[in-house]
């Protein structure tokens, strides 16, 4: 924020100056910097593709080098002389190879029975007892030998004689002088080397013989570069801690690999010339924005400022265009030009601005008498609505009880003769009379609503309780109301009558949303529910019934005051018993299906401390 601070404080001049110096240094440094890139990226394929040729041809050669070797020990096995076992005509035969090529430093026979036929043992073969007889040619890994102060390597090939029986085994001993002299020549300038590693990251050849088979890469930047998949990288640091370019090649055949690096300040020398390079050109703009500044400050900047100074005066409202007059035509005339068409435009912006004002004014004072009438028509038809929602709600609650104590009546006028279960009646009866002089007295306590009178209650007393002041309704439409409860159910807190009159609504709603010779059933169980992030123990009671559903549309607003698809219906059964459970600090859900039947879940919490239930 400070640097946006500052620049804005500058004048123009500077700003000018840095504009300049921008314009000129950055594409500079753009090019230069894309320059040393693309040298750098030059530099390093160029070294790399020379390392990996080289690389390429010392593991070819080691590799046709170390095909020969085991071709001559196959040839040594196919000769006539060893499949004799003489150990006469071995001797000179094995001893004139050995002179010939140079290269083995011991070659031993062994017989099917694992003895010794003939060895040269010429100082670097290996003990009798470390030889077995093999059937396939085989190749060992390089090892060290301490008294001759060289490294060696076995190649063995199998003895067969014409009827294909096995008749011993041919070991040569392999020196490694030669493939080290043959590795270490390579011309790569003054830090160029190359090394031969095995895949334990071990030294097989190296320029330094004291480094052989007893110091490894394995915790340097080359060996990964060597063996990890996904590590390949043109610069790395080395086993020395140096960065280098370098690249590998396996020997084929072998767990061995060449590797060929270059030390990467020697590959970039080239690069600090053209840093040098590209340092003085920068200079040199920068001189060249400096001096073109000041020309363009004398001749642009100074008229500015005028037009400045004179804006200043604007403000003021002191408008003098004699001030703007000039003589000059290029684009700094036409710019005094337009300043002075824009002050007498100006002038008659502000009469107009000034005329519209009064306008507006006397607008927003008739919007605003409009607006409160508006508010207190609002208000009154709040108030209608409220008493609207109040008398539904009371006819609601009246409706129910009454349709059961007609119910009732209409029993007893059934049975002439009163009868225990007519007696069951009529308490039932006096029941919903009691019930409905509670709704009737909420309804005139409407301005000062009383509070749920909480208690422990046993859901299946409650159930129980529905169940009985909802049976000739179920009887009438002969509809079964099933009902089940958990052993052992926990009490519920809350408020009796409340939760009574929630669960007849929805016994009610479903009975008439099911078919004749239909089926309720309640069910009670412990459950639990999120409240606010807290899982809270509960006991839930499912309401359901196999009507034909209701539908998505409908899902949504069957909980909105005065929504009802039935004739009769108020809307506000639905409302009240969420309402109430709500008031428990429980919830409500519902899950309907078309043509499967609705089903209320009711989560109404748990007692915390439960004494005796009601």
């Amino acid at each position: 924020m400070s640097l946006v601070t500052s620049l804005r404080a500058l004048n123009l001049r500077t700003k000018v100056m840095v504009i300049f110096l921008v314009m000129t240094l950055v594409p500079l440094v753009v090019i230069g910097w894309f320059s040393l890139q693309t040298t750098e990226e030059l530099i390093a394929s160029m070294v790399v593709r020379q390392l990996e040729n080289a690389a390429a041809d010392k593991a070819a050669i080691l590799e046709r080098w170390l095909d020969e070797r085991q071709a001559d020990l196959k040839v040594m096995a196919g000769s006539a002389i060893l499949q004799s076992m003489d150990p006469e005509q071995i001797a000179p035969y094995l001893e004139l190879i050995r002179e010939e090529y140079g290269v083995y430093r011991d070659l031993t026979v062994l017989s099917a029975a694992g003895e010794v036929v003939f060895s040269s043992q010429a100082g670097l073969g290996p003990a009798s007892e470390r030889l077995v007889v093999r059937d396939d040619l085989y190749m060992s890994g390089i090892a060290y030998h301490p008294a001759a102060g060289a490294s060696f390597f076995y190649i063995a090939a199998p003895v067969y004689d014409a009827s294909g029986q096995l008749k011993g085994t041919v070991y040569g001993s392999v020196g490694t002088d030669k493939i080290i002299a043959f590795i270490l020549n390579i011309s790569l300038g003054k830090t160029g080397e190359c090394y031969l590693v095995n895949a334990q990251g071990r030294f097989l050849a190296h320029k330094d013989p004291s480094r052989i088979l007893s110091e490894n890469i394995s915790q340097s930047d080359s060996f990964k570069n060597i063996f990890q998949k996904g590590y390949k990288r043109k610069t790395y640091l080395d086993y020395r801690g140096i960065e280098v370019l370098g690249t590998s090649r396996n020997v084929g055949g072998t767990d061995w690999h060449v590797v060929v690096e270059q030390d990467r300040a020697e590959a970039f020398a080239s690069v600090k010339t053209l840093k040098l390079i590209i340092g003085l050109t920068e200079v040199l703009c920068i001189v060249s924005a400096l001096m073109l500044t000041g020309i363009v400050s004398h001749h642009i900047i100074r008229p500015i400022r005028e037009l400045s100074r004179y804006a200043g005066h604007i403000t003021d409202a002191r408008f003098d265009p004699t001030v703007l007059k000039t003589a000059r035509l290029d684009e700094i005339g036409m710019l005094y030009r337009a300043f002075e068409n824009m002050l007498s435009r100006l002038r008659d912006r502000q009469n107009n601005l000034e005329l519209e004002v009064v306008s507006k004014e006397a607008r927003i004072k008739e919007t605003d008498s409009k607006l409160l009438e508006t508010r207190r028509m609002a208000e009154r038809s709040e108030k209608f609505a409220a008493m609207g929602r109040m008398g539904a709600a009371v006819a609601h609650e009246i409706r129910t009880p009454l349709t059961s104590l007609k119910l009732f009546l209409e029993s007893i006028q059934d049975q002439l003769s009163p009868s225990a279960e007519d007696q069951e009646d009529l308490g039932v009866a006096m029941a919903q009379i009691r019930r409905m002089e509670g709704t009737i007295n909420r309804f005139l306590d409407f301005a000062r609503p009383r509070e749920p009178v909480f208690a422990a209650i046993d859901p299946a007393g409650l159930i129980a309780d529905v169940l009985l002041m909802t049976k000739p309704l179920a009887n009438r439409q002969e509809c079964a109301v099933r009902a089940q409860t958990e052993v052992g159910l926990p009490a519920v807190i809350g408020d009796r009558q409340l939760l009574i009159e929630a669960l007849i609504n929805l016994v009610v709603n479903a009975l008439e949303a099911s078919p004749d010779h239909g089926t309720i059933a309640i069910s009670a169980a412990s459950d639990r529910f999120d409240r606010d992030g807290v899982s809270v123990p509960c006991v839930r009671i499912d309401v359901r019934d196999n009507g034909q559903g209701i539908s998505e549309e409908r899902l949504a607003a069957i909980f909105e005051p005065f929504f009802t698809t039935k004739a009769s219906g108020t809307g506000l059964g639905l409302p009240l018993v969420l309402h109430t459970i709500q008031s428990h600090g429980g919830i409500m859900r519902v899950n309907s299906e078309l043509r499967q039947g609705t089903v209320f879940s009711l989560f109404i919490p748990q007692a915390v401390e439960t004494g005796p239930a009601a």
